[in-house]
């Protein structure tokens, strides 16, 4: 399609209703997300047994290779969507998942071991798409909810994923190795067609950017301002994030494994259990819409994360002390655990910007979040690996969330702290600013 014909379906489709435009560019965000979690995820539902190199099992490996060509992509994101022009980002993320779906190809297609370094080269393209498509969706009024909708994809799309992949394993007796990149193929026509859809959607209207402040791209001198401004609530943040990277990384990795260590199998438990999680945040996380100042709504956030961990505490030691059943944990430590992990991906920065009303992009900072996410993730693995082999992955799990709820929780409560403090000094200064002004046009008055 014609640049020209793409301009006029653009232009079509912002006369409709801000609120009917929200809803389709958050279904479509959500449903482009959801189709690249196809190409980056189904391997996971797998379960490569009987294999290990370097008294390492293979699947780890490949959970670590993947992760490792992740966690550099969001090194190289942080640059790379922070100055990345918006008329650009459709034919990026399209040819960004057709490398990883090849990639998947060539992990079919090349024995084991040597497949490995394609879950690596699958890894690298993806990591960069959660940036690209948020970029369609910032710095507009109804953000929080668009934002919601495709952080749900975050929950869903794992389970989702993991059920079409065991499927395909189970029912139609894919090959092991075959069955990632066959998933794949089920979501191409799916995904271009959401990616068309977000290349409809109008640039945000003046409202959006007097609401919301504009974005725009940062060069390297203003990402490092902004980082220097904020610092001790960035490395608060990055405490908390890191943690919940870890664990949600384990449990969307090993998920599989930690059901069967429960003694649950099912095919159908990943969706079930994860589409319940994702009702549950998504309202939470709409609801944010109808707060239209942004430090109430930014605190209102952390009091979300704060929650999540809370509940990730309470409903382990419920579980350690046989209070509550298997499903009944993994429930309510999943949904504690996304509670806190989905608004830094979707909100917190969102609002964060437009709380202290400072020129950016979400994305440079939710790079630099994930950058030290996806290291400390990959770091653990190997740690875990070759440190504590034979302990479970049901227990690892379970042993590191309960790291989460504590030293999550805390940091959320000092990060809050900081930020209200933040904010009370510089209304103190504009307040300041504005009397001085004041006081200069008295004085040219009276001098006059």
């Amino acid at each position: 399609m014609s640049l020209i014909k793409l301009a006029v379906l653009r232009a079509k489709v912002a006369t409709l209703p801000y609120a009917v435009i929200s809803i389709l560019a958050a279904l479509s965000a959500f449903g482009t997300y959801t189709a690249m979690y196809s190409f980056r995820k189904a391997f996971a539902a797998g379960t490569f047994t009987d294999h290990q190199y370097l008294h390492v099992d293979y699947k780890v490996w490949l959970v670590i290779a993947q992760v490792l060509g992740y966690m550099l992509s969001k090194f190289y994101g942080i640059r790379f969507i922070s100055e990345i022009k918006g008329n650009n980002r459709g034919k990026s993320i399209l040819i960004l998942i057709g490398i990883s779906w090849l990639a998947l190809l060539g992990f079919a297609l090349v024995p084991a071991p040597w497949n490995i370094v394609f879950l690596f080269i699958n890894g690298f393209p993806l990591g960069m798409i959660w940036g690209l498509v948020f970029g369609y969706l910032e710095g507009r009024k109804s953000t929080e909810f668009m934002a919601a909708v495709m952080s749900i994809s975050l929950i869903f799309a794992s389970g989702f994923v993991k059920t079409v992949g065991r499927t395909l394993l189970t029912v139609f007796h894919v090959n092991e190795y075959h069955m990632p990149f066959l998933t794949g193929a089920i979501f191409v026509i799916p995904l271009l067609f959401f990616v068309f859809c977000l290349e409809l959607m109008p640039p945000p209207t003046a409202e959006d950017k007097k609401l919301r402040v504009e974005r725009t791209p940062m060069n390297a001198r203003e990402r490092r301002d902004f980082l220097i401004r904020f610092l001790p609530g960035i490395i608060l943040t990055l405490i908390i994030y890191v943690l919940l990277t870890i664990m949600r990384d384990v449990r969307d990795n090993f998920e599989v494994e930690i059901w069967a260590d429960l003694g649950v199998k099912s095919n159908s438990i990943y969706t079930h259990i994860d589409l319940f999680i994702s009702i549950i945040v998504l309202v939470g996380m709409s609801l944010l819409i109808l707060i239209r100042k942004n430090l109430k709504a930014f605190s209102i956030i952390h009091l979300f994360i704060i929650g999540g961990c809370l509940l990730v505490g309470i409903s382990t030691y419920l579980f350690d002390h046989k209070m509550i059943s298997p499903i009944a944990w993994m429930t309510m430590a999943g949904l504690g655990l996304y509670l806190a992990y989905v608004p830094y991906n979707a909100i917190f920065f969102e609002r964060m910007i437009a709380s202290f009303n400072y020129r950016s992009n979400a994305g440079f900072i939710m790079y630099v979040a994930d950058a030290a996410g996806y290291l400390a993730s990959v770091s653990i693995l190997v740690v875990k690996e070759l440190g504590k082999p034979n302990i479970s992955w049901g227990n690892f799990f379970r042993e590191g969330i309960m790291l989460v709820a504590v030293i999550g929780g805390i940091s959320a409560v000092l990060s809050l702290i900081y930020f209200l403090q933040t904010a009370q000094r510089n209304r103190k200064k504009e307040k300041k600013t504005e009397e001085q002004k004041l006081e200069e046009q008295q004085f040219n008055i009276v001098s006059l």
